[in-house]
């Protein structure tokens, strides 16, 4: 514990980096395997990681109801997430713009951590999440519509994993605390496996071009993405408020964008560069420093 939270301050720029490589990592995978199977397997091969890691630790296993509540808030927190995110790239939305759409989720989770948890959102946190909002807004809308780029089949599913991913963590700090990150992080990605898998059987082919792209991308987006950087973001959630925790996805759609062009040629406008500014000063404006909840 002293350890974590000697490290503590380094955290936030930590899960930022790891966390904008997910929206890389479906780009360099979806082409090659329909997003459903491809997250299957990722979840499969989580579970046995984390299994392994936990039976050898001795790691202490949750109580049912604990159990359950975590496989609920994998369910949203991975599955939903992930599947919308991963379905949206699949049909032609760029990792820098599925970023910027689920940039939305300090919005959400602000809005449901106050009733939920009696969180106070202060004056400089809301202008901080307004200004976010609007840096999205301002990439997304010029583009939205029938002649754009971007349409119902791309952009719902992004919509819906910030859905997805807000209600988790909220799910995550209201009843599933005070359990062993290692086990909790496994029965997550239990909820999260049955119903991708159900997805996958039944709407895909389940068929994988296998290649040197989708097997880095694999053992990436499980190995550092699945266990390391959830592993961050559990421990976040516990040490600070979920609205501010939240505030940090806002600086993801600059750092993924600026790897989308360096890795795919996707293009910076000056609209995007303009929404990621102002994203940015959001960030700025939210984040304050994370502290224990008092109680």
């Amino acid at each position: 514990m002293a350890c974590v939270q000697r490290f503590l301050p380094a955290f936030p720029a930590i899960f930022v980096l790891l966390w904008s490589t997910g929206f890389i990592g479906a780009r360099y995978a979806m082409p090659y395997a329909e997003p459903f199977t491809f997250l299957s397997m990722r979840f499969g091969l989580a579970l046995g990681l984390l299994g392994i890691m936990a039976v050898a630790a001795r790691a202490p296993w949750p109580r049912v109801r604990l159990a359950g509540h975590s496989m609920i808030a994998g369910s949203l927190i991975h599955g939903v997430y992930l599947g919308g995110v991963f379905f949206s790239v699949r049909h032609g939305l760029n990792a820098g713009v599925a970023a910027l759409i689920v940039g939305l989720q300090p919005i959400i989770t602000a809005v449901i951590a106050a009733p939920a948890l009696g969180e106070t959102v202060r004056p400089r946190h809301a202008l901080g999440l307004a200004l976010g909002l609007a840096g999205v807004a301002l990439v997304i809308l010029p583009k939205l519509g029938a002649s754009g780029d971007y349409h119902f089949v791309n952009v719902a599913p992004a919509c819906l994993s910030a859905l997805g991913i807000s209600i988790g963590t909220i799910w995550q700090k209201r009843f599933a605390t005070g359990i062993d990150v290692r086990t909790g992080t496994f029965y997550q990605y239990l909820g999260a496996l049955l119903p991708t898998l159900v997805m996958a059987a039944a709407l895909e082919t389940m068929a994988v071009e296998w290649n040197g792209e989708v097997v880095f991308a694999l053992l990436w987006l499980t190995v550092v993405l699945s266990i390391g950087a959830i592993f961050l973001m559990m421990i976040l959630i516990r040490e600070g408020a979920v609205s501010k925790v939240a505030s940090l996805m806002y600086l993801t759609p600059g750092v993924t964008a600026v790897m989308a062009y360096l890795l795919f040629g996707e293009t910076l406008t000056l609209v995007q560069l303009a929404g990621l500014l102002l994203a940015g000063v959001g960030v700025a404006a939210a984040m304050g420093r994370m502290r224990r909840p008092a109680g």
